[in-house]
């Protein structure tokens, strides 16, 4: 398929979620060697989640379909690492030497620019490449101001819209020295 074909389908997948009433018009389709592994459109006004975006639920979709041997989340399975690790991408600013595989070797196709969450999903998820139809200032016009989140995360934390502040670094440094003392971590 080309690119052409991959945007189209996200594009009939934003629209769907509009004719339907599950939410905006944006819809995303993850792809590997050149074929779609997973379909994602927005369904915030069906589920009422806010974190229900195209490019989200299409990541989700994916991991379950790469990783089909993880584990229901039970006291059973609770402790299993399911993703394989692989080595850090040459070139990569990356400090550890290899993580958890998630996304390497994907790329996503989306209606429109991803918003700030989606994109951090995007980059956590190790995605390479990032192809949209509508840009953020087509989304502004049609009511979906992404792009002044992207301007607030450039100012400095304390002039930021929302209040964005540290207490009690005690509290949190206990959470990331058990993290530094399991012996067999998973990096992801």
């Amino acid at each position: 398929m080309s690119h052409k074909e991959f945007l189209a389908e996200a594009v009939r997948l934003a629209i769907e979620s509009v004719e339907n009433g599950w939410g905006g018009p944006f819809g995303a389709v993850v792809t590997r060697n050149g074929e779609i592994i997973a379909r994602g459109q927005n369904r915030v006004l069906l589920t009422g989640d806010p974190t229900a975006h195209g490019e989200v639920e299409s990541i989700r979709k994916a991991i379950q379909i790469l990783n089909p041997e993880a584990p229901t989340i039970s006291e059973e399975h609770q402790n299993e690492y399911t993703l394989e690790f692989v080595p850090r991408p040459k070139g990569s600013p990356d400090s550890l030497s290899e993580r958890a595989r998630m996304l390497l070797g994907c790329t996503i196709y989306t209606s429109g620019a991803p918003c700030p969450m989606c994109m951090s999903a995007i980059y956590w998820s190790r995605i390479g490449a990032v192809y949209y139809g509508s840009d953020l200032e087509a989304t502004r016009k049609i009511g979906f101001d992404d792009a002044f989140q992207y301007e607030d995360f450039q100012k400095p934390i304390d002039q930021r819209l929302i209040t964005v502040e540290q207490i009690h670094p005690e509290l949190g440094a206990e959470a990331y020295q058990a993290w530094m003392d399991k012996p067999d971590r998973h990096p992801y």
